[in-house]
C-alpha cells in the first residue's frame, strides 16, 4: 500500500526544515532535562546504597524538597513560554490569513503539470483519485463524474 502523505522535505523552504530541526532539538533537550532526575530518584527509594549517601552528602530530604521546588518550577516557566508561543502562533495565523498569494488558473495548472481541462473536470466532480510518484508529483487525475 502507497502512503497517502507526501513525504517530500525538499519541497519545504530552509527556513521550515530549520525551524523543525530546532523545535526537536529542543523537544529532546526538555525530555532529557525532566528525566534525568528521575534516576537518581528512583535509585534513591529503591534503596540503592550509593544513593543514599549521595543525597545525605547533598542535605536529605530537605534538599530534595527545595530542588523539587526549582524544577515544578522550571516546568511551570516552559508551560508559560508554551502558552506564550502557542498565542503569539495563533494571533500571527490570523493576520497573515488575509494575506495569501491569489493564484490564477494557468499558474495552478502550470505548477502542478495537468491541463485547465482536467483541473475544471475536477472542480466539477464530487470525489477525485490522484496518483504520484515516488518524488510527490502528479502522474494521473481520476475525476469520478456522476453519469
Amino acid at each position: 500500500m502507497k502512503e497517502y502523505i507526501i513525504n517530500a522535505p525538499r519541497l519545504q523552504s530552509l527556513h521550515k526544515r530549520m525551524g523543525a530541526l530546532l523545535v526537536w532539538a529542543v523537544c529532546w533537550v526538555m525530555w532529557v532535562y525532566l528525566l534525568i532526575p528521575l534516576i537518581p530518584l528512583s535509585s534513591w527509594v529503591l534503596g540503592d546504597r550509593k544513593m543514599i549517601n549521595e543525597m545525605r552528602w547533598f542535605g536529605g530530604y530537605k534538599s530534595l524538597l527545595e530542588l523539587m521546588q526549582i524544577y515544578v518550577a522550571t516546568l511551570l516557566v516552559m508551560v508559560v513560554l508554551w502558552l506564550c508561543w502557542i498565542l503569539y502562533r495563533t494571533l500571527r495565523s490570523r493576520a497573515t490569513l488575509a494575506v495569501h498569494k491569489i493564484v490564477s488558473d494557468t499558474e495552478l495548472c502550470a505548477f502542478y503539470q495537468v491541463k485547465a481541462g482536467e483541473l475544471q473536470q475536477c472542480r466539477d466532480a464530487a470525489m477525485i483519485t490522484v496518483y504520484f510518484d515516488d518524488h510527490g508529483h502528479i502522474v494521473h487525475l481520476d475525476p469520478h463524474v456522476d453519469r
